[in-house]
């Protein structure tokens, strides 16, 4: 029993956990875009784009092109 009240308590900390992803820094490179029909794995990429290297021009132009 107490194997299944933590397996259930790990399932919804996981669960909580990729719903609460902060979405508003993709608002600031593509201020139009409808992150709700994103994908998980687009979001996550286009956050891995955000917290990159390159430069403010090149990200926003990579961005707008993913969510368009």
């Amino acid at each position: 029993m107490k194997t299944l009240i933590t397996a259930a308590a790990l399932a919804l900390t996981a669960f909580s956990a990729s719903a609460m992803v902060d979405t508003s820094a993709i608002q600031q490179y593509a201020p139009n875009a409808d992150v709700s029909t994103l994908s998980d794995a687009e979001v996550n990429t286009i956050l891995s784009i955000i917290h990159s290297g390159d430069s403010e021009g090149e990200k926003r132009a990579t961005i707008q092109a993913l969510v368009n």
